[in-house]
């Protein structure tokens, strides 16, 4: 990867979160060289680590409207311009009567619940949503059999936007590269290069062959997330963010139709939701004050989450938890305020005003849903120091894959291929699903599943391996969603290492040494939430994989 960059280029981006995805891929429909440069995978850290929502902030549309609107504008371009990509989710919030909520007091609380919605109905447009409903107990039951009559007075609905984060960044990856731009994931910058207090380039060394290379540019942008402060420090700038932890929990199906709202014991709102094909419960917000690079869920964390949902579903403590995971926002620094209260606005940071180091600009803050807009901004100010003169069009160009989202019905009778497998691939690929099914015609070969539970093809492993910069399982992982269904791995690991490593000659890894390396990044999501079901899911994965396939022993080698 190292070897094939330029010596030189306009702007180097670090960072491959969304944000950073989304910065290159402004800066190549603006003809602007860049390169853009991730120290592990793109969407690995705090953009993968998200609710997947691409939603307006309803939450803050009483303290940071700005954010709402922003956000509210930008789902409403993303649902534009990558259609395959987003789905529905209705959101549902329920008004009980209660020991300390007199049934008068539930009455005007949800009077109040009704005429914030509708305040926020004025930014559904935006955001291509439906408004609000009101609802009475018997509709809130006849959508939600789970839910309790006694004492329910009422509910409301709101729309809001899901997503796989994963294929969003690297749809963002795919164009920018398609325009011409150079990314490289696995590559870390280890020092920036400056002189008379000017950016002048990075030193980058492949994290997995140790190659080193020495890049110079024009400008460099700092998009880490809340690596921000830490890689401000390379080239002597002060960034002071406010990092917040947030942790998800993943049921192995859906257990719900449409997302419901339950207040946790602090009085927080948690959402449970339906993603894909699981259930997502999030999510927890505390201030972090730890190494970002070792982030782990803890059992308090787990239980607070599972305390507040089974105030309105109790059977939660009988379902099947596969896994968590965690991430840290990039907040901006603010004191004298809790966690929930803090601003999702972003800011830009041009560091010859603030720093005395010219040539230098960072991006902190914000959130996923306003992630195409932040680009924007900070695109537009490279722009113009660079003298180009060439506007913003990423609102306006589809992704690749949104430009004509095939037929699922049509086109699985047109391949013969289930109507569920060929529903999957088109949601990840949309008009490129076409690419992957014309493999299958080429290679039957391909048609086979390698996991079941996504479901994912060979064809498909082959086509992202090929086209979407996959250098590691769980690159794999987070272009197909392998393994992250109710096996977690048990019946898929083994084949897909092998086909990743027939996929990659030039790898110097075994593929025990990839299943490996799999294990052990993706261990603490799991070790977390072993118990009853699970626990035995994982004797049974332990059995297969280090009894039965000596993987520990072969990994050595």
């Amino acid at each position: 990867m190292i070897r094939k960059m330029q010596d030189h280029y306009k702007v180097i981006i670090a960072g491959g979160g969304i944000n950073g995805c989304g910065i290159a891929r402004d800066l190549a429909l603006r003809n602007i060289d860049c390169l853009l440069v991730e120290k592990k995978d793109f969407s690995a850290e705090t953009s993968g680590a998200s609710s997947g929502l691409i939603h307006g902030g309803a939450k803050y549309l009483l303290n940071d409207i700005d954010v709402t609107r922003l956000s509210c504008l930008d789902s409403g371009y993303i649902k534009e311009i990558a259609p395959h990509l987003l789905f529905r989710i209705p959101f549902l919030y329920t008004v009980y009567k209660t020991p300390q909520r007199s049934k008068l007091k539930a009455k005007v609380l949800l009077e109040a619940v009704e005429a914030y919605f509708k305040a926020y109905d004025a930014y559904a447009p935006l955001k291509k949503a439906q408004q609000h409903t009101r609802l009475t107990p018997d509709d809130v039951c006849a959508l939600e059999s789970s839910f309790d009559k006694k004492n329910l007075v009422g509910g409301v609905t709101f729309d809001e936007w899901g997503v796989d984060v994963g294929r969003l960044c690297i749809a963002n990856v795919v164009d920018a590269a398609e325009q011409g731009a150079h990314a490289c994931n696995h590559t870390e910058i280890v020092s920036v290069l400056t002189e008379d207090n000017t950016v002048k380039g990075v030193v980058l060394q492949d994290v997995l062959t140790k190659e080193i290379k020495q890049v110079t540019c024009d400008v460099l942008i700092n998009a880490t997330g809340p690596w921000a402060p830490v890689f401000g420090n390379k080239f002597n700038a002060q960034i002071k963010l406010r990092p917040t932890k947030g942790i998800h929990l993943v049921f192995d199906r859906k257990l719900f139709n449409m997302a419901l709202v339950a207040q946790a014991i602090d009085g927080r709102e948690i959402f449970i939701y339906p993603s894909q094909n699981v259930t997502i419960i999030g999510t927890t917000d505390d201030d972090y004050f730890g190494d970002l690079d070792d982030q782990r869920v803890t059992e308090d964390e787990i239980k607070y989450l599972l305390d507040a949902i089974e105030t309105i579903f109790p059977a939660i403590k009988d379902a099947r938890l596969i896994y968590a995971y965690s991430g840290v926002r990039p907040t901006l620094y603010e004191r004298n305020c809790y966690e929930d209260d803090l601003s999702r606005e972003h800011a830009i940071i041009d560091h010859e005003k603030v720093d005395k180091v010219s040539g230098v600009f960072s991006l902190v803050g914000g959130k996923l849903a306003s992630y195409r807009i932040m680009a924007q901004e900070i695109c537009d100010v490279v722009a113009k120091k660079l003298d180009n003169n060439t506007p913003c069009t990423t609102h306006k160009k589809f992704l690749p894959g949104g430009d004509d989202v095939p037929d699922v019905k049509a086109l699985a009778l047109d391949y013969d291929l289930d109507p569920y497998v060929c529903a999957r691939i088109v949601y990840r690929h949309g008009s490129r699903a076409l690419n992957i099914l014309k493999m299958m015609t080429n290679n039957p070969e391909g048609r086979a599943l390698v996991c079941s539970c996504e479901p994912v093809t060979k064809a498909e492993i082959d086509y992202v391996v090929k086209n979407e910069f996959v250098r590691t399982l769980s690159d794999v992982r987070r272009r197909t969603r392998f393994s992250t269904g109710p096996c977690q791995g048990t019946n898929c690991l083994i084949g897909t290492a092998g086909l990743l490593k027939s996929l990659l000659p030039e790898s110097t890894a075994s593929e025990y040494t990839m299943m490996q390396d799999f294990l052990k990044e993706w261990w603490w999501n799991r070790a977390c939430v072993l118990g009853g079901e699970q626990l035995k899911q994982e004797e049974l994965f332990q059995a297969i994989h280090f009894c039965n396939n000596s993987l520990d022993v072969f990994a050595g080698e």
